[in-house]
């Protein structure tokens, strides 16, 4: 449906990529084996703490919250960073998205890398590319917070009386983020941790909980930054959001923009959070969200340091999944970073920060905590057949599902309830630093992508690591194979998604992926693939083809007198007799919220119609799907 006469064109040349309390997951985390061995990193995170009198917990949780230990191979990171202890210097990336106002302001607060060196007596470039040196400049650093702050130093010292220096290291530019970081570590400390970084280096942080003294914060200074309270964003108060408005204009000759008004819930559920990047600078996108003749999103995130912007209610209808039906019922975050670049840009702030909004609204709004809710951009489906190759592929292969559905609370499970077999039902969790998979155009045709860490697994015609990819009508209408190209997501099972088991040889697997097998090889000793209980779909008996869809829109009957029928014409896939899908939710409204006119009113217009003919949401490709219940037998997977 041609919804806007002007704002049509903007519509099809977005610049976005085509991107602890509270709710319990239903998946336990999984449980280590077996305590990792010491590493010279570990080694080095007790000889600094010893040194420079910092408490080995503070220090090992400071560095957690920055970088996860990793050390960024040497490069400076996107906020400005080097190391685990992310140093940081002038000319931090992304400075041209500074005013010149601000980059003033952080010209000073940039400079941890030189202030570390002048502490530890060690050159900037041994602290930016050694790891040994990085991790002792940070506990130099730390303790230099805390005796400015005129606290003790040691490190027999109790952690809690660190809580000021762990919010300065954070160069926050008000107390509302120093406190935010702050928390977080004390969090991270209280939970615990231990990874394998993407050097190798096993380090292990025993969980410790402790009550910080969060009055030092008040020794800082900053200032107070903005209060949620008193403001009109929805978010955390410990984000400090700001309301950024994006305009509800009257553009003239029947055109406007940038979103809709409504009253959700009144006027449809809110079932799902997209993740989203933005391709650009974070200043750039905040100038196009206030665009009037743009689209629009409910909130932005910056890349260095997770400040976020709301632009749009989550009662009102933004413009930003490229699919109607799923506009209805979503809520969009514009992550800032490239796809195509991934690890670069999306920072452990961005992921933690993003995470808390996330709680947030999922908690206010009553929307499940799993993959088939928090999605990306990539899962949203085209509408019709003729949309499906022009949909988004955003956050892309490098955004790390597995650590931040951790930091929501809901991890992706990683353990078997059932032998993976004919009929069950497995969850995708391939791992993310170490599952390095061959990626391609990252920085122009024919080009071969950097190595790093990806979040899925790639699904092949036949059980052999030299078989094409599997098949993707919507993206290769040609008939064509799915292939490497990193904007290709045709034959990728993204950590999180669900499949039924269609066959098993030896250590390969085949799931129903997009009416057909595709095969991924998940050996016992280090598998991909996980078995849990579930519901699955199948077709009706007596039907051998059952049609999927990209929207649930109501029957023609559910439409009063004025507002036209909204046609449901199936994709080009569909459910073969024998196949199976696992069920996303049973429980979704079949509607059309109708918004076409600046500030219409009921009956005509800002009004959600609501139909009869059930649908379901169900796991089908990379994308989710909808199925009409009518189609379909729902059933307990084997």
């Amino acid at each position: 449906m041609l919804r806007r006469p002007k704002i049509l064109a903007a519509l099809a040349a977005v610049a976005l990529p085509v991107a602890l309390t509270g709710v319990s997951s239903e998946d336990p985390p999984a449980v280590a084996s077996s305590t990792p061995s010491a590493s010279a990193a570990a080694s080095a995170f007790s000889a600094a703490a010893a040194q420079y009198g910092v408490p080995k917990a503070v220090l090992l949780a400071v560095s957690y919250a920055e970088s996860r230990w990793d050390d960024h191979a040497g490069a400076q990171s996107t906020s400005g960073g080097y190391g685990p202890m992310h140093l940081t210097a002038p000319g931090a990336a992304k400075a041209a998205d500074l005013s010149d106002k601000q980059k003033v302001a952080r010209a000073d607060s940039l400079r941890t890398l030189y202030k570390a060196a002048e502490l530890t007596g060690l050159d900037p470039v041994a602290l930016r590319k050694d790891t040994t040196a990085n991790i002792h400049g940070g506990a130099a650093l730390l303790a230099s917070y805390q005796k400015s702050l005129g606290l003790p130093v040691g490190a027999d010292t109790s952690p809690a009386q660190w809580y000021g220096a762990v919010a300065s290291y954070a160069e926050a530019g008000d107390k509302a983020g120093a406190a935010g970081f702050a928390d977080d570590v004390y969090a991270i400390l209280a939970r615990g941790a231990a990874r394998t970084t993407n050097t190798g280096q096993q380090i292990v942080m025993p969980a410790l909980a402790v009550t910080p003294d969060k009055s030092q914060l008040a020794k800082l200074s900053l200032p107070d930054g903005v209060k949620a309270a008193t403001s009109d964003v929805e978010c955390p108060p410990s984000l400090g959001c700001e309301w950024l408005p994006a305009p509800y204009q009257d553009l003239g000759g029947g055109d406007y923009g940038n979103h809709d008004k409504a009253d959700r819930p009144k006027t449809g559920d809110i079932d799902y959070i997209i993740v989203h990047d933005t391709e650009g600078g974070w200043r750039g996108v905040l100038n196009l969200v206030q665009d009037p003749t743009y689209v629009s999103w409910q909130y932005t995130m910056r890349s260095s340091d997770g400040h976020t912007w709301q632009h749009v209610k989550a009662k009102d209808v933004a413009w930003h999944a490229g699919n109607w039906y799923v506009n209805m019922h979503s809520i969009g975050i514009e992550h800032e970073g490239f796809a195509a670049q991934g690890a670069t840009w999306y920072t452990e702030s961005l992921y933690r920060n993003s995470a808390k909004l996330v709680r947030y609204l999922a908690v206010k709004n009553n929307i499940p905590l799993d993959r088939a809710h928090i999605i990306g951009h990539d899962q949203i489906p085209g509408t019709i057949p003729a949309n499906v190759r022009g949909m988004h592929w955003d956050p892309g292969p490098y955004w790390d599902w597995e650590h931040y559905m951790e930091l929501i609370g809901a991890p992706i499970w990683g353990q078997s309830v059932f032998p993976v077999r004919e009929g069950s039902i497995v969850t995708i969790k391939p791992g993310f630093g170490d599952n390095v998979q061959v990626l391609t155009n990252c920085t122009g045709a024919g080009t071969t992508c950097t190595p790093q860490g990806t979040n899925f697994v790639y699904l092949r015609q036949a059980p052999n690591d030299n078989a094409p990819l599997v098949k993707d009508l919507g993206l290769h209408p040609d008939g064509s194979d799915s292939t490497t190209v990193v904007s290709d997501i045709g034959a990728r099972a993204a950590a999180g998604a669900k499949y039924v088991v269609a066959e098993r040889q030896g250590d390969w697997v085949a799931v129903w992926y997009l009416g057909a097998k595709g095969w991924f090889k998940s050996p016992a000793s280090a598998p991909d693939a996980f078995a849990k209980p579930g519901l699955v779909v199948k077709p009706k008996a007596g039907k051998t083809s059952v049609p999927v869809y990209g929207r649930a829109y109501p029957e023609q009957s559910a439409y009063p007198a004025g507002i036209p029928y909204q046609t449901v014409t199936p994709l080009q896939y569909s459910i073969g007799e024998g196949q199976a899908y696992p069920v996303g939710d049973l429980d979704i409204e079949t509607d059309y919220y109708r918004a076409v006119t600046f500030d219409g009113q009921p009956p005509a217009d800002h009004v959600q119609v609501l139909g009869k003919d059930k649908y379901y949401q169900i796991w089908f490709g990379h994308r989710m799907a909808y199925v009409r219940a009518a189609d379909v037998d729902v059933r307990p997977a084997v």
